[in-house]
């Protein structure tokens, strides 16, 4: 049916794991409810073994449209590309590391279009290594209000397990290039111009996470991207000064701490439930 269309927007470029990038566009293309239409970008010259997964799945998969692009330029780029390559108003944000559960697109898009909804994402569970193999779970604020407050100091939705309607994130001009916060941007900038949100109180994808990770949300230059994000949230009134000071020195202390300390400070602190009405 026409109500149930949506399309998957996925963005891989060559630093991927091809084995990962088959099992997410796998979980993708296994959902109870299947999409319309799967379109992938290639976000610059890909592996030889990425290049191949992409061939596959490509011949398999009448859905899936590959958009290749002739250099990398950024994650923002590459998914405002594919953006355009999108027919359906409702779209499911998937990375190329991690995995969505079975049921994850046909509960998203339910609840969109019952509660009337421009965004919505849901609990994920993380893991290092082996997907059994569940280390924390990263539960958000269910309510649109919640998340409102919510975001004056924090990233509100899940991007890896994100459903939007285009045309919200079409009105306040996509993606921007806003490195390590892409998402935290446009949610930002979505939810001030009306959008409404939610947060599924369910594990719904499985996010890959690891030592990597820690070690990229690290330094001076990470510092310096969440300041420019910060100044931005206090430039247009979303957030007030005491917030924007308080969240400027715990990016300071976080970057600035041995990348061993920020995974401890990570999974004690900033992964404690967040669980609000």
């Amino acid at each position: 049916m026409a109500s149930e269309s949506y399309a998957v927007l996925m963005a891989v470029y060559k630093g991927d794991n091809a084995e990962h990038f088959k099992t997410a566009c796998e979980s993708m293309l296994a959902q109870t409810l299947p999409a319309s239409e799967f379109i992938i970008v290639a976000d610059g010259p890909l592996t030889p073994s990425l290049d191949k997964v992409c061939d596959e799945l490509t011949e398999s998969y009448p859905i899936i449209g590959l958009i290749r692009c002739k250099k990398n330029r950024g994650l923002a780029k590459a998914l405002n590309t594919g953006l355009k390559h999108c027919t359906c108003e409702y779209i499911a944000r998937m990375d190329a590391d991690d995995i969505s559960l079975p049921e994850r697109c046909e509960t998203e898009l339910a609840v969109m279009k019952k509660l009337g909804l421009d965004i919505v994402s849901s609990t994920v569970a993380e893991f290092e290594s082996d997907p059994s193999q569940i280390t924390t779970l990263k539960t958000l604020p269910s309510s649109h209000k919640a998340i409102l407050k919510y975001a004056r100091t924090r990233n509100p939705f899940n991007h890896p397990c994100v459903m939007f309607r285009r045309s919200a994130v079409e009105a306040v001009g996509g993606y921007r290039d806003r490195r390590f916060f892409e998402d935290y941007d446009l949610w930002v900038r979505m939810l001030n111009n009306g959008s409404v949100g939610y947060n599924i109180k369910k594990p719904l994808l499985k996010m890959r996470t690891g030592s990597g990770m820690f070690k990229r949300r690290g330094g001076l230059a990470y510092l310096g991207y969440a300041r420019k994000m910060e100044r931005f949230k206090l430039s247009i009134g979303f957030c007030s000064l005491d917030e924007y000071l308080y969240r400027m020195s715990a990016f300071t202390v976080f970057c600035l701490a041995p990348s061993a300390l920020r995974e401890r400070m990570y999974k004690k602190l900033l992964r404690r439930k967040e669980d609000q009405p």
